[in-house]
């Protein structure tokens, strides 16, 4: 119970940043998103310190992380030109060229490791800030999508407590049952049938089909996290984020469902 109440106290917090960051403006949750970007991207290299495989430099990979980031962002605010974009190709060949001189056994992993983590933690936040941005719905689609998110992970925790007897996929995910992951998709289609047709009235079927797009990628994105762990034999990537671990623990699930619901945001708006 008393971790409960942890887990409860933290994430009441972390959901008041988030939102509070996206109500407030675009230079507000860039800053925030900013910051977890940053705190994603060391705790995703550090997960690789003193591993007898991969070698993969921590400071290379949050430089060009944020470089990219950045470069990204700038051009969404129209503070730099689009022709920006160029400038990325060359600074991933150069920057990896770094290899040749750390006499390392398995350069290749090293090299995928790093672009992984690239794309894995900047790529899902970028969309949110970009998100954010085109908004055109009277509650932001981005606090909307956060939601969805939300409340699967929490539906999916307190049904799999309750009912939890079927297990999902043991080999990954020890604690994650059958019932608990029906229960957690149940709730995001209701809450996903309450925001359109109570709050963003009008796109009924935007937020009906969008809770059914983020529900089983929250799972995945969750599972895929927890694979990550058990295959580099670590409980939490961080512990920044007392109950719930590190930033890359609290946002597995959105890392994964954050591409798809942008994705299938611009595909509503351009019909």
């Amino acid at each position: 119970m008393s971790n409960l109440l942890l887990r409860a106290i933290t994430g009441a917090i972390f959901v008041t940043i988030i939102i509070g960051s996206i109500l407030y403006g675009p230079y507000a949750q860039l800053g925030v998103f900013s910051l977890v970007t940053i705190l994603g991207l060391n705790e995703f290299f550090s997960l690789f310190k003193g591993h007898t495989i991969v070698a993969v430099s921590r400071e290379i990979g949050l430089f060009i992380g944020l470089f990219i980031f950045f470069i990204l962002v700038g051009i969404s605010l129209e503070w730099i030109p689009v022709i920006s974009l160029v400038l990325i190709a060359p600074l991933f060949f150069t920057l990896i060229l770094s290899e040749l001189w750390k006499k390392k056994e398995h350069p290749l992993i090293n090299i995928s490791v790093l672009f992984f983590g690239i794309i894995y933690v900047v790529l899902p936040f970028y969309l949110a800030v970009d998100l954010n941005l085109r908004n055109d719905q009277f509650m932001p689609s981005v606090i909307g999508m956060f939601i969805l998110i939300w409340t699967n992970d929490t539906f999916a925790y307190l049904s799999g407590r309750a009912f939890g007897k079927t297990k999902l996929f043991e080999r990954i995910s020890p604690k994650k049952t059958w019932e608990g992951t029906i229960g957690g998709i149940i709730m995001t289609l209701i809450f996903g049938w309450l925001i359109g047709a109570y709050i963003n009235q009008g796109h009924e079927l935007f937020w009906m089909v969008s809770a059914a797009i983020i529900a089983p990628c929250a799972i995945y994105g969750d599972l895929l996290e927890s694979l990550f762990k058990r295959s580099l034999n670590i409980k939490d990537s961080g512990t920044i984020l007392p109950g719930h671990g590190g930033i890359l623990d609290r946002f597995d699930a959105a890392l994964f469902a954050i591409p798809f619901f942008y994705s299938w945001s611009m595909i509503y708006s351009y019909f």
